[in-house]
């Protein structure tokens, strides 16, 4: 409650937090808008492969000449992170490989580092928290992204003495979505596929959104910060906020989850199609238990929503504000050297999983194209059946058949283990503690 306080006096003392800014989509575009309001803060560098669009996006959002004039712009991410005008350092990038350089990169330039990138996270991200804390950096989830809401509302819950029964968030969701591609996403969404070319949306990107993936990644990010437990696959259960604590409560109770304490994302669409009353399609949420009967009149009397024995209740935010609230990170990790989340363990995985039948010789193309999504799975489930880290799907070939709805295994890849990618994901496989 004092970061702003705390950013005032930055600000009296001339002596601002210097920000670099890697990747300049609509993320980090969002993020661009608030930037140059907020005291405390300052812009000093911009890396994007298009140093054009990205100079463009800053005058979109209301950069003026001056302030333009003042921001160092790269066409390479190292390059921002070795300025000496950047202290912390944001990877809006979405690339797990771009992802792991530039934390393994920060770690030697000693600059900290929030993590938009949250595809780079579940491939191998406690194992780079683990690299920034040996260097004495800070890794952080990135605040306003769906993850580090849900951390911030486990934490509080927590703190609160509540035990956490699920925690999550929701989405729009349907068995079909899985097997989505970037050629049937814009029906999906309701659009045409000229609307979205006027709008300069990326198919693959919001095709990840609907087939799953991003739902798996940031659960798995969830999992790995907070300790709750990854199921084997996400459920999806339709629900509304005044049904959070009645479905998220375990199934020997008439709930939903195959966990005490674990994560889970709800549809805001019925199985039929049908929209969810008072859906949380944007949103996040935690479902927490009384623990006494003194808390479940407290419960009653304070007049919260709880399941049909008044055991459980839930808290939710219905929005998330993306990169408008990106500045919560920036300040939190500047000025407390304190992340807005970060991985603690190696608890959940995302797999890549076979949209369709596969054939030898044919290339992955990641999250949101047309061979693969990921399903989140418990670590141990993973490691034992070797499966192949969603993040390392990309660009990479086939060398066995695969059927529809099949994991993959690292076995039916060809792939350069001497990537630091799939170097560092190896590491971590190799010292997991199960």
């Amino acid at each position: 409650m004092n970061l702003h306080r705390l950013l005032l006096q930055r600000e009296r003392e001339g002596r601002p937090l210097r920000i670099g800014l890697i990747g300049a989509g609509k993320f980090g575009a969002m993020l661009l808008s608030q930037v140059r309001r907020t005291p405390g803060m300052r812009l000093t560098a911009v890396a994007d492969l298009n140093a054009a669009a990205a100079r463009e996006a800053m005058t979109r959002v209301g950069f003026t000449g001056g302030e333009l004039a003042d921001v160092s712009l790269f066409d390479d991410g190292r390059r921002l992170i070795d300025s000496p005008d950047v202290e912390i350092v944001i990877d809006a990038t979405g690339s797990p490989a771009a992802g792991v350089t530039h934390v393994l990169a920060c770690c030697g330039a000693g600059k900290h580092i929030v993590m938009v990138n949250v595809e780079a996270d579940a491939l191998a991200g406690p194992v780079l928290a683990r690299k920034a804390r040996e260097a004495g950096i800070v890794y952080s989830l990135a605040y306003g992204d769906q993850p580090a809401l849900i951390c911030e509302l486990v934490d509080w819950a927590r703190t609160s003495g509540f035990e956490v029964i699920a925690a999550g968030k929701g989405t729009k969701y349907l068995p079909a979505y899985h097997a989505s591609t970037p050629e049937t996403v814009w029906g999906h969404y309701g659009i045409t596929p000229e609307d979205a070319r006027l709008g300069g949306l990326n198919a693959q990107m919001f095709n990840s959104f609907l087939d799953g993936t991003k739902s798996a990644i940031e659960m798995c990010a969830v999992a790995n910060a907070t300790g709750l437990a990854a199921p084997a696959g996400l459920s999806f259960p339709p629900c509304g906020v005044d049904d959070l604590p009645r479905v998220l409560r375990p199934q020997a109770e008439g709930g939903q989850l195959a966990h005490r304490g674990q994560v889970e994302v709800i549809s805001s669409l019925e199985r039929d199609g049908r929209p969810v009353f008072r859906d949380l399609r944007w949103g996040v949420y935690v479902v927490f238990a009384a623990g006494s009967e003194y808390v479940q009149r407290c419960f009653r009397e304070y007049g919260l929503v709880t399941d049909p024995s008044g055991r459980y209740s839930a808290m939710y935010k219905p929005y998330h504000l993306i990169g408008l609230e990106l500045g919560v990170s920036v300040a939190s990790v500047g000025l407390r050297g304190e992340p807005t989340g970060a991985p603690e363990a190696f608890n959940a995985d995302v797999v890549a999983t076979a949209k369709r039948d596969l054939q030898v010789g044919e290339m992955l193309d990641g999250e949101g194209g047309f061979t693969v999504y990921g399903r989140l799975l418990p670590v141990a489930q993973s490691l034992s059946e070797g499966a192949l880290p969603l993040g390392l799907a990309h660009k990479v070939r086939l060398t066995r058949n695969v059927s529809a709805g099949q994991s993959l295994r690292w076995s039916d890849i060809e792939i350069d283990d001497s990537q630091p990618a799939a170097r560092l994901r190896r590491e971590m496989e190799r010292t997991a503690v199960l």
